[in-house]
């Protein structure tokens, strides 16, 4: 048996609210999108992730899912049968023996899942998981009850739903061909063929995100739950200073502000950037900047900060830990920082994979003292706390 996962992610998900697609949207530090597509990379049954997005949101994509193992994206139809259908049939030439099929606004999908649905396949064409209903159901065209519905037989559909490849490919095409592009799941897609579908027991958690507060409610449960898996607290702390020569703006925190003068030295030269990466690279006893990109070396002269800000994240992460929280000062009496703190939180968060409400960005002078008082330069001071799974002696 050869599997192949396609999450569907083509979406607008307007009803989350907010200014990006619920799936692009950020839980526990990372896109809804990038958790739901880790679930099927990391599970060692999948032998691919395909996924079908909304061409417009390929940049987001992109950047949702650095590091993931994917195909390259499909472009997805109208209608979420459409996007199935362009999903199943961009898989033609990998010719697999099954597809599951899942939405990717539900990261909560566990291994033991997918695992239930894919044992199903070895005795059913098509297997989807589903919970019984348990709540009595009223018909009520309307708003006007008219009846009670019996819920013995009834089951609350869930994804990935499995089908044998073959067959999900021919019901799609049977279905686009009859001009049938309004089924909600694949099910209905096979069910319209006369295929027999088997129901595996769902999980409460593998729920759909479709409003604000399930965003959030599932923002807080992630949270916790990495949290908690990561009982090793750390806190690193980073000073760096630069100072002026003539320019025409500063970069602070990826930020460039217009500004009558340029900060010199290491690369950019953005020193809230430099403390930062310092600071975390002390949470895990790895050095500092300049160990690990010499300023004697030219081709770092000029470059990006967030390059390195990128390396001491990714050594956190490689140790299996996360950026839990982040506080900058910045030691300036020009330019005025406050009009861009919204900003430089936006991009912090980014390269962090951190909620802006967990950074902390205050500017303020040296009221007129010292060399930062004379506008010779700019320093910045930074504390982070990272958070690490229990391993390594005290002593």
């Amino acid at each position: 048996m050869t599997v192949i996962a396609i999450i569907v992610a083509a979406g607008s998900g307007s009803r989350a609210g907010g200014p990006k697609p619920k799936q692009y949207q950020t839980i526990a530090g990372k896109p809804v999108i990038y958790w739901t597509l880790k679930a099927f990379c990391d599970h060692p049954r999948i032998e691919r992730v395909c996924t079908v997005i909304a061409a417009e949101h390929r940049d987001l994509f992109l950047e949702a899912t650095a590091g993931l193992a994917l195909d390259p994206p499909v472009s997805g139809g109208e209608t979420r049968q459409e996007s199935c259908r362009k999903g199943v049939e961009s898989l033609r030439l990998h010719n697999p023996t099954h597809v599951l099929i899942h939405d990717a606004a539900r990261p909560f999908v566990s291994p033991e899942l997918i695992d239930r649905v894919i044992a199903g396949l070895a005795h059913h064409p098509c297997v989807i998981p589903g919970l019984p209903v348990s709540d009595t159901m009223k018909r009520a065209p309307g708003g006007i009850v008219s009846g009670t519905v019996d819920r013995a037989d009834l089951w609350s559909v869930q994804t990935p739903q499995g089908f044998q490849y073959p067959l999900i490919q021919e019901a799609h095409a049977l279905a686009a061909q009859s001009g049938q592009f309004g089924l909600t799941d694949d099910a209905a897609v096979a069910e319209r063929a006369g295929h027999r579908i088997a129901i595996v027991l769902g999980e409460m958690e593998n729920r759909k995100l479709t409003t604000p507060s399930d965003i959030q409610d599932a923002d807080a449960l992630l949270t916790a739950k990495t949290f908690a898996g990561l009982p090793d607290v750390r806190v690193g702390q980073g000073f760096d200073v630069h100072k002026f020569a003539p320019g025409e703006a500063v970069t602070l925190l990826g930020v460039r502000i217009p500004h009558p003068f340029a900060l010199t030295g290491h690369s950019d030269a953005d020193a809230p950037m430099h403390a930062l990466t310092d600071a975390i690279l002390g949470t895990i006893g790895e050095g500092d900047i300049g160990f690990h990109f010499p300023p004697s070396d030219s081709k770092w002269r000029g470059v990006d900060s967030s390059i390195f800000l990128r390396h001491a994240v990714s050594l956190v992460e490689a140790k299996g830990g996360v950026i839990a929280h982040a506080d900058i000062t910045i030691l300036a009496e020009a330019p005025k920082i406050a009009p861009h703190i919204a900003e430089m939180k936006e991009k912090l968060g980014a390269i962090l994979h951190l909620d802006p409400s967990r950074l902390g960005i205050k500017a303020t002078t040296t009221e007129t003292l010292g060399f930062i008082g004379r506008r010779e330069g700019i320093a910045a001071f930074a504390a982070a706390t990272v958070r690490l799974p229990a391993h390594g002696p005290l002593r």
